[in-house]
């Protein structure tokens, strides 16, 4: 996708110094998904599966699916990943750029935060695990400019247990998230 200078990968006009002064990492970020093959992910972001495996497994419920699959998912700092759930288990691991924060609420409400980077000393990890069930959004640390992750489901992703949060909903069930909730939900 060529991009016009004035935008930014969401399709956004750069309207102060701080968006501006993070133009010269929109050709890392385009030259990321062009070389991956990337394409926008529902959720936000842009991803590209990169395996599947040929093993099926029965799942909780009774349903075949991949023992596993994986995946490249990007992220810039004018965009996030909006709060979902999934069945399965994600691991996510960090490959390139700045520090991602995922966002997690439980089912009983309580929130954590994991952040996924290379400062150690800052309390980040290489690798870092969403419990399925999990309520989860995503997003560059604060100051960051773009994140290439990697997430790998078990059993297997399908979007049939993929479950976009609505706003409305997720508020009512977490009043005392509403703020993350609100600004990290698009519908």
């Amino acid at each position: 996708m060529i991009r016009k200078p004035w935008r930014n990968l969401a399709g956004n006009d750069l309207k102060n110094s701080t968006d501006i002064a993070h133009m010269p990492y929109e050709k890392r970020i385009i030259d990321i998904v062009a070389k991956y093959q990337l394409i926008p992910h529902p959720e936000g972001g842009y991803y590209k599966e990169t395996y599947r495996s040929v093993l099926q497994v029965t799942d909780a419920d009774g349903n075949q699916r991949p023992a596993s699959t994986a995946i490249y998912f990007l992220l810039s700092f004018s965009d996030f990943s909006a709060f979902h759930r999934l069945t399965s288990v994600e691991m996510w691991h960090h490959y390139d750029g700045d520090a991602v924060v995922i966002h997690t609420i439980s089912p009983d409400g309580m929130y954590e935060p994991l952040y996924l980077g290379h400062d150690e000393q800052g309390g980040h990890r290489f690798q870092a695990m969403v419990r399925a069930g999990y309520w989860f959004a995503s997003e560059v640390t604060e100051g960051g400019t773009y994140a290439l992750v990697g997430c790998t489901v078990s059993p297997g992703f399908d979007f049939r247990y993929f479950e976009l949060a609505s706003r409305e909903h997720l508020v009512e069930q977490f009043p005392q998230h509403a703020e993350l909730i609100t600004r990290l939900t698009r519908q």
